[in-house]
């Protein structure tokens, strides 16, 4: 953070402490004038106050918290930039990429560092790891199963599944049904093909799509007889003047999704001839995604998770348009 707000967050925090302190300390000197457990000749329901000083028990556990709060903000990060000092640190606060992400944690475990998170990656790594290389190499330690084959084991696919809600289901629910703008990967509508390998390299290196915007190219009523052509590629009943000129404009279109407007998962083009639609089915969203274009990033987990996780995520998401489940592989 900035100096000013490390300063802030410095003052606020020793203000509130010393502050109670001293009100602590205000309250525990007699200012009444009068002999201890002399009565002060208020009564309320019944109830007489008498001078009394602090319970002793509360005063001394009062004492212990500002002991142990001087303690932990010596030791541990607390008070702005300063790092305390341990130089304990919850995970690598500076880093804007993966490779840097990755290089910090490597650094911390090599050196030992007190920061948090590479601690638990690696424990988690020593614990886990043998486990997931077990459930996705074969037997013989040459190499992985394939995904039909990781699939047909119950408790690899169950890890798989845990796997998928750790990291995908931000994105694609925790049902993996999707919602506007992220697929579905229960059906059988695969931008980048749904064969193993397919689904291997798109968990592993991610996938960058872009839908151009043609609103200047073709104009307002272009894209309204466009729009009018791919919905009725899709069978949806549409002004058919519209579509008869919105099929010689779409030959602009027909680089990626094809004269027949099937699509190419070469390019990741969506079939515009069936009922899936990533971005909305309604006129105003494929009005919207022809005039505007649209832009997908599917991330790259190749760095994150390692390739024994990938290959069970993979198995996961495979099974599910290929009808298996954690409870009914066999």
């Amino acid at each position: 953070m900035t100096t000013f707000w490390s300063v802030w967050v410095t003052v606020i925090t020793l203000g509130t402490i010393f502050g109670i302190l001293a009100i602590l300390i205000w309250c525990l000197k007699d200012k009444m004038g009068v002999e201890e457990g002399a009565d002060m000749g208020h009564e309320y329901d019944g109830i007489r106050e008498l001078n009394n000083p602090l319970p002793k028990w509360w005063t001394y556990l009062f004492f212990a918290a500002f002991a142990f709060s001087a303690v932990y903000l010596t030791l541990y990060p607390g008070l702005g930039n300063f790092p305390g000092l341990l130089g304990w640190t919850s995970s690598p606060q500076q880093v804007k990429s993966v490779a840097e992400m990755n290089a910090s944690i490597k650094s911390a475990q090599e050196n030992r560092q007190l920061d948090e998170y590479s601690k638990e990656l690696d424990d988690a790594n020593k614990f886990y790891g043998e486990s997931f290389k077990r459930l996705a190499n074969n037997e013989a330690g040459t190499g992985y199963k394939t995904i039909p084959e990781i699939a047909a084991d119950p408790a690899a696919l169950r890890v798989g599944q845990n796997l998928f809600l750790q990291n995908c289901s931000q994105c694609h629910g925790s049902d993996a049904r999707g919602q506007k703008g992220f697929p579905n990967l229960t059906d059988n509508a695969w931008l980048y093909g749904g064969e193993p390998e397919a689904i291997l390299t798109t968990i592993r290196h991610g996938r960058v799509g872009a839908m151009p915007a043609w609103g200047e190219t073709f104009g307002e009523d272009g894209v309204h007889e466009v729009v009018s052509y791919v919905l009725n590629l899709s069978g949806r009943k549409v002004n058919s003047r519209e579509a008869a000129a919105g099929k010689v404009r779409f030959a602009a279109c027909a680089a990626c999704h094809g004269t027949d407007g099937k699509g190419n998962p070469a390019f990741g083009a969506p079939d515009l001839t069936d009922n899936d639609w990533l971005f909305g089915d309604s006129r105003a969203d494929v009005t919207e995604t022809v005039m505007y274009g649209r832009q997908g990033v599917m991330p790259a987990w190749g760095n994150i998770l390692g390739e024994d996780k990938i290959h069970l995520v993979a198995s996961y998401v495979w099974s599910l348009s290929n009808q298996r489940s954690p409870e009914s592989a066999n």
